[in-house]
């Protein structure tokens, strides 16, 4: 995408004969961009046809059309979103998701998102979509696109959501961006153009992935280059070639069973898109570095979708509820949910379980936001099974998390792990913008991110190491009993 700088200087005559000149429809869609924001839909040209004088928006609407007939996705989002254009039956898609008890959030995290829960007329609902993402058209209206796929996939497969009250558009699109990233192995610039070049069907198929859990990686080396989809557990048995061996396109990555003939045509549109800014072209590259195959990266990926879609442990804000009958409030990264919703609501009332979620959307990273979680059933369990009356005033689920990693990479040191590497070296060197040189969010090591929860070097080992530390309920000398029936 040029710069609209490029254009400061050219009168209008010249920027139309250099758009009439231009050989691809991106150089066209440069320069209407630089005359909507310049000068508005309505500013005439100078051009008259058939006695009518030629606006900028009769230009961007042909640029659209044309845009659509070659199949331009991205240039095809971003003309409509600077048309003003809606997705057909949004309306209907979010009052479906709405209906199910889920509330929309769209906007990215973590200052402008904007949260929907009630029924809003469809010219309503597409400025509010579009005044979230501020400039960006093409993620706004990649935001109409998306919430349109997910009422299909609430009204025919329900229990996609399970465990999930709010589903954050925003943070969708920026893990579908990182799968990209993952998977075709490229930058956060370059993912989010593939992104929003994908066809509707490919972007639905995307979407269907990351909602079922469901892995697409370029294939095994027996399959010589075939694209290939599957669980988890089948990613960790393939060897995987490397995206300098085989370049396959996208296509062939997200096209696999259903019909071409029931592709939505939606239009979305932007052009100068901030998706690839989640990803941070430091985080990124360190993970590349780190993760030299798809086995690597597992978790963190896991931790990543859940984290993005909300998903929460069964019965979680019930085990919080129970919690705060122990304590005074639980404080997640400066944000307290006090016991007294305990006196106000019940255990199971979907306003309480909204209450805490507002609170964790809070985070900003998705798996930092899902080690909170795990470090919060951590707690839950000792609510469960330990027999003491209070467990402290207010108890710091983020100091736990990092009080967790920071053992983590004390063992990691002794046991020579990957960690040292990067955080658990005597002499850490920071990372790009002065995060950690592994690319790890919220300071805490990528290896901690991409381990598994269970077992003797897991997650939710370091969890119970940390809590016993924190609280002030457990016993400083002795012997205690910690079977769990």
């Amino acid at each position: 995408v040029a710069s609209d700088a490029v254009y400061e200087n050219v009168d209008m005559d010249e920027l139309l004969m250099q758009m009439r000149e231009a050989e691809t429809l991106e150089e066209q869609g440069d320069i209407l961009h630089y005359l909507v924001v310049q000068f508005g839909l309505g500013h005439e040209t100078g051009s008259v046809i058939e006695g009518q004088a030629v606006t900028v928006k009769d230009l961007l609407k042909d640029l659209y059309e044309r845009a659509c007939h070659t199949k331009h996705w991205a240039l095809v989002r971003h003309t409509a979103g600077m048309l003003g254009k809606r997705v057909e039956d949004l309306a209907k898609a979010v009052t479906d998701l709405l209906v199910r008890q889920k509330q929309v959030t769209v906007g990215l995290p973590p200052h402008h998102e904007v949260t929907i829960t009630a029924p809003l007329p469809a010219s309503e609902l597409r400025v509010l979509i579009h005044r979230a993402y501020g400039a960006d058209e093409s993620t706004a209206m990649l935001s109409q696109e998306l919430l349109v796929y997910l009422a299909m996939f609430i009204r025919t497969e329900p229990s996609l959501f399970h465990e999930m009250l709010r589903l954050r558009v925003g943070l969708i699109i920026q893990v579908m961006a990182s799968e990209l990233a993952r998977t075709i192995k490229c930058a956060p610039d370059v993912a989010s153009d593939h992104l929003l070049n994908l066809s509707p069907f490919e972007m639905k198929n995307l979407l269907h992935h990351i909602m079922s859990g469901k892995e697409f990686n370029i294939g095994s080396e027996q399959e010589k280059g075939k694209a290939t989809m599957g669980s988890v557990e089948g990613v960790e048995r393939g060897s995987h070639i490397k995206a300098d061996k085989c370049l396959i396109p996208i296509s062939q990555l997200l096209q696999h069973s259903g019909d071409q003939g029931d592709i939505l045509a939606l239009p979305s549109g932007e052009k100068k898109s901030t998706i690839g800014s989640f990803l941070g072209g430091g985080s990124v590259e360190g993970e590349m570095r780190d993760m030299e195959s798809d086995r690597h990266g597992q978790w963190l990926r896991r931790r990543r979708l859940d984290g993005a879609l909300n998903r929460v442990p069964r019965n979680f804000y019930p085990r919080i509820w129970k919690i705060l009958e122990k304590c005074k409030g639980i404080n997640i990264e400066g944000k307290v949910i006090p016991q007294t919703l305990t006196q106000e609501m019940t255990a199971g009332e979907l306003k309480f379980a909204l209450e805490v979620e507002t609170v964790l959307n809070t985070i900003p990273q998705p798996e930092y936001r899902q080690l909170v979680v795990e470090a919060l059933m951590v707690l839950s369990l000792v609510r469960e099974y330990h027999t003491a009356d209070y467990m402290g005033d207010i108890v710091s689920a983020q100091d736990i998390v990092h009080l967790a990693n920071n053992i983590f990479l004390q063992d990691q040191k002794q046991q020579d792990g990957d960690a040292t590497t990067c955080c658990a070296r005597d002499k850490r060197e920071p990372g790009i913008g002065g995060g950690l040189a592994c690319g790890g969010t919220a300071y805490i090591c990528l290896h901690f991110y991409d381990s598994a929860p269970s077992g003797s070097f897991g997650t939710m080992s370091y969890m119970i190491r940390a809590v016993a530390i924190t609280l002030n309920c457990f016993p400083q000398d002795g012997e205690m009993d910690c079977t769990v029936s």
